[in-house]
């Protein structure tokens, strides 16, 4: 879309401060908790008494309402024409009866208003927002096309799945990759699921996207290949989590591959509170609990073997070979792939 020069400049606005959040308020926030006299235990305790703390704190968290206000405005100002659907080889299953979960619709999730799930506008919003909150480093989707690149093992897949696929920013990528296998995108988001289906068909991808719960998502006992998602396991609490888990032993073949791009904590005790804070402030409440959790354990519980976290750099590199992040002294979200199969 064309903005205009006032739209530029509230948006430019306000990811410069976040940006300065990120590279400036941070390490400082940082270099205060490493230099305090009273030590740095407990952790919470000893970042909240920092000066810079308070500020950190309040731009997180505002400069996120900025910016989804912002965009919200500019989805509003430039909506999108209606009937102008592309037609193509994606198509779409929507669930008519599906009831969504109280803990995914109780909350404005990373505070855009009103979530995703409500009317078109929303994925319209999220789709534009997914791309500025990344901060510039995400506008031709290269981070998922990283993940699609460097964490999924070569091999012939005959089905590969995306659990909670969104708009389809992280589905997109595998059906270019793997050209031949049947690729599924499952979500609870009727419009989300309809913008993947349009930018699918524009882009004349085959994808099936499907509206499901990723606990229950209908699928054949032992029919996929490969299952994925991005994003998606720190938004659920414990029990549903847990559901998704025996759910992809469930539709995984012997020998099928389980791949989740998400977080997990890095054994930096300023790190680790600064990302469960971030899930606090950013409307993320059960990212905490997933940091918390012994994912690998969940796991080998579901059915699924060979459990573990490994590093993801964003920047480019993708999945690094251990759980070893890259030192950077700016904010940024410790990526990770959590990597399981199901046994032959």
């Amino acid at each position: 879309m064309e903005l205009s020069l006032d739209e530029r400049g509230r948006i430019d606005f306000v990811l410069t401060l976040r940006r300065r959040w990120a590279d400036t308020v941070y390490p400082a926030l940082r270099a205060q908790y490493d230099a305090d006299p009273a030590g740095t235990e407990p952790v919470r305790e000893a970042v909240h008494r920092q000066p810079a703390y308070p500020w950190f704190a309040f731009l997180e968290r505002n400069a996120q309402k900025m910016l989804w206000r912002d965009v919200s405005d500019v989805v509003a100002a430039h909506p999108r024409d209606a009937g102008t659907e592309a037609s193509g080889p994606a198509t779409l299953e929507l669930d008519p009866n599906l009831e969504l979960p109280d803990w995914y619709t109780d909350w404005d999730i990373h505070v855009q208003p009103g979530g995703v799930w409500r009317n078109d506008a929303s994925a319209d919003v999220y789709e534009l927002g997914a791309k500025l909150v990344m901060l510039g480093v995400n506008d031709d989707y290269t981070f998922h096309r990283a993940f699609t690149e460097t964490a999924v093992p070569p091999g012939s897949y005959r089905r590969i799945v995306d659990l909670g696929c969104g708009f389809g920013k992280s589905t997109w990528p595998m059906k270019r990759a793997f050209p031949d296998a049947e690729v599924i995108g499952i979500d609870l988001a009727e419009p989300c699921l309809r913008m993947a289906r349009d930018r699918a068909n524009a882009a004349g991808l085959a994808i099936r996207f499907i509206q499901a719960d990723c606990q229950a998502t209908g699928l054949e006992a032992g029919s996929v290949d490969f299952l994925m998602s991005s994003m998606l396991i720190h938004e659920m609490p414990r029990p549903a989590l847990i559901a998704t888990l025996r759910e992809a032993a469930r539709i995984l073949a012997p020998g099928g591959k389980l791949r989740f791009l998400d977080f997990t904590t890095t054994g930096d005790a300023f790190r680790d509170l600064a990302m469960a804070e971030h899930g606090e402030r950013n409307n993320e409440p059960f990212m905490p609990g997933l940091l918390a959790a012994d994912v690998p354990a969940l796991c080998e519980a579901a059915g699924l073997a060979g459990a573990r976290w490994v590093a993801f750099d964003e920047r480019g590199g993708g999945r690094l070979p251990e759980r070893s992040w890259p030192k950077r002294a700016e904010w940024h979200f410790p990526w990770a792939v959590l990597e399981a199969e199901k046994p032959q």
